[in-house]
């Protein structure tokens, strides 16, 4: 062997001694990616059964709601009649309010027998055995009369 032989053979020698640190880190990596890759693989496939399980309750949820709108809806209309009837009782018992408002005016003691009538009731219900009605009370009632 000449000697440029010698110097390229040594040359290449060189050069794979430098190559396969090189070669042993690439591997490692190329390993590790694939490690990686089965785990990204992994997470991939926890998010599908996420995303799924989230569709199937966003689904829930949207017959849930539609379901208590029917109720709702439901509800109103049997209490639209009742509304009704209510409202139709409230005037009725409104008129009835006036005309028995009518009927104590009518009933109602002179000016004279209405001062006198405090001081006649508190005697008569101490007499009768009912408690005396209070100041607040009675003053309810002058009021009640003096207003009509």
């Amino acid at each position: 062997m000449s000697t440029l032989e010698w110097i390229s053979q040594g040359a290449l020698l060189l050069l794979m001694a430098i190559a396969v640190p090189f070669a042993w880190r690439l591997e490692r990596q190329i390993s590790a990616l694939r490690r990686e890759g089965a785990a990204l693989e992994a997470g991939a496939a926890g998010i599908a059964r996420a995303s799924e399980a989230a569709e199937a309750a966003l689904a829930r949820l949207r017959a849930t709601a539609e379901q208590a709108g029917r109720s709702v809806a439901e509800r109103v209309a049997v209490a639209e009649p009742l509304r009704e009837d209510l409202r139709f009782l409230t005037e009725r018992a409104e008129q009835l309010a006036d005309r028995l408002d009518g009927l104590v005016r009518q009933a109602r003691p002179a000016p004279e027998m209405a001062l006198e009538a405090p001081a006649q009731s508190a005697s008569y219900a101490t007499a009768s055995g009912q408690s005396p009605r209070s100041e607040a009370e009675r003053e309810l009632l002058r009021a009640l009369r003096g207003g009509r």
